[in-house]
């Protein structure tokens, strides 16, 4: 056990201050916690957001923390859900994998409100992806909406 350096009191390992006297403590004592993959909480919890579903998957299937699972598991809903709303939007529009290719055969005037709608759906996807990020990083349990409920659900089995 770790003692306060001024007061003496006992402090967690972990502890950055004490909590009786309030005196910082050294940093040798301070030891964030580290996974299975080698990095501490908030920085596997962002990483699980950079390629969206993909890192999701793998920070899902290597690290055991619950709070990156969760960050983990509410990437793979998230993003794999948008990607996959995506890909059934562009082919209702006649739209190819990502805009690829526009079909000669469809009708031309639905081609404006599909292209606005994947659009509009990129542009809120990439936000959500940013902010994801950071609040993972920050230590915040931030949860979408409908897929943070899905996440919890994952992340607790």
């Amino acid at each position: 056990m770790v003692h306060c350096q001024k007061c003496g009191t006992p402090v967690p390992p972990d502890a950055r201050f004490c909590n009786a006297c309030g005196q910082p403590q050294p940093a040798s004592a301070y030891q964030p916690a580290v996974g299975q993959s080698g990095l501490s909480e908030n920085a596997a919890a962002c990483l699980s957001y950079v390629l969206g579903w993909i890192t999701g998957i793998i920070f899902y299937l290597i690290d055991r923390r619950p709070y990156v699972r969760f960050h983990a598991a509410q990437s793979i809903v998230t993003f794999g859900g948008l990607h996959i709303i995506r890909m059934i939007i562009g082919g209702v529009f006649g739209f190819g994998w990502f805009f690829g290719s526009i079909q000669r055969h469809g009708f031309p005037f639905i081609w404006g409100p599909g292209l606005a709608l994947i659009l509009l759906i990129s542009f809120v996807g990439f936000v959500l992806w940013i902010v994801c990020m950071i609040k993972a990083y920050q230590g915040e349990r931030f949860m979408v909406p409908i897929a943070g409920d899905i996440a919890v659900n994952l992340s607790n089995q």
